[in-house]
């Protein structure tokens, strides 16, 4: 398993987010509960993402999720 950096980009068709790693490639949707890391002024912080009225992640304040640079487990 390693951490693999991409981009977290919301699916509209499945209504969840997702992390798109390059050509073509992507996390497969997120889930709630679903643990990763997030780039935040070049630390990155673990975080947890959620779902209420809309989308969140925990363990950071309330910001914008598309286009949020990312890692997650990958397992190749």
């Amino acid at each position: 398993m390693v951490k693999k950096k991409g981009v977290l980009c919301y699916d509209r068709e499945s209504g969840r987010y997702d992390i798109y790693f390059g050509n073509g490639s992507y996390y497969g949707g997120l889930h709630c509960g679903d643990c990763f890391d997030v780039e935040m002024d070049g630390d990155w912080v673990p975080v947890r993402i959620e779902m209420d009225d809309d989308w969140y992640l925990v363990g950071v304040p309330k910001i914008r999720l598309d286009g949020l640079t990312v890692r997650a487990d990958w397992y190749e």
